[in-house]
């Protein structure tokens, strides 16, 4: 059966317990194979907003990369997210980070998600669950990829929690 890794993010209160709840939700699109512990982030693109509260796990699916987006965005709605502008606070973000060693540039979905090698917030708790694995673009392993970015990087924006 397929493999995704989904990231999650919050920052409107209660954060932990939005993510808790996704966590939960997500096993209507598959069975939950393991999930990172949760770390707080700075908001990148639009600084006065709250932490986030970040984490990523490993979905088994057998849904397609587009019907699995679908469900992610419908978990999204029914978690209480509303439409805002771009980097802005919201109560939960699922994104796709990997979907197997797939790649795919459509215009609603690029897999591998095309700014996870310079987002700490993600490279972080992905490496804890994965860090043997490849980026089917880049060719590296998610742990050579946070440590690349953490020598460009001058400081850590993450802490665990």
């Amino acid at each position: 059966m397929p493999k995704a890794f989904i990231a999650l993010g919050s920052n409107i209160a209660p954060a932990k317990e939005n993510i808790d709840r996704a966590v939960s939700a997500l096993n209507q699109a598959g069975t939950v194979i393991k999930t990172a512990h949760y770390i707080a982030s700075k908001p990148e693109g639009f600084a006065e907003q709250a932490d986030f509260v970040n984490t990523v796990l490993l979905l088994e699916t057998d849904l397609k990369p587009l019907p699995l987006l679908k469900k992610l965005k419908e978990l999204e709605a029914s978690l209480g997210r509303k439409p805002t502008f771009r980097n802005g606070p919201r109560v939960i973000d699922l994104d796709i980070l990997f979907y197997d060693d797939e790649s795919i540039n459509l215009p609603d979905l690029i897999i591998p998600h095309k700014s996870l090698a310079e987002r700490e917030f993600v490279l972080v708790p992905l490496n804890e669950i994965a860090p043997d694995f490849i980026h089917p673009v880049l060719h590296e392993a998610v742990s050579e990829l946070l440590k690349n970015l953490m020598l460009r990087k001058k400081q850590s924006t993450v802490t665990a929690l």
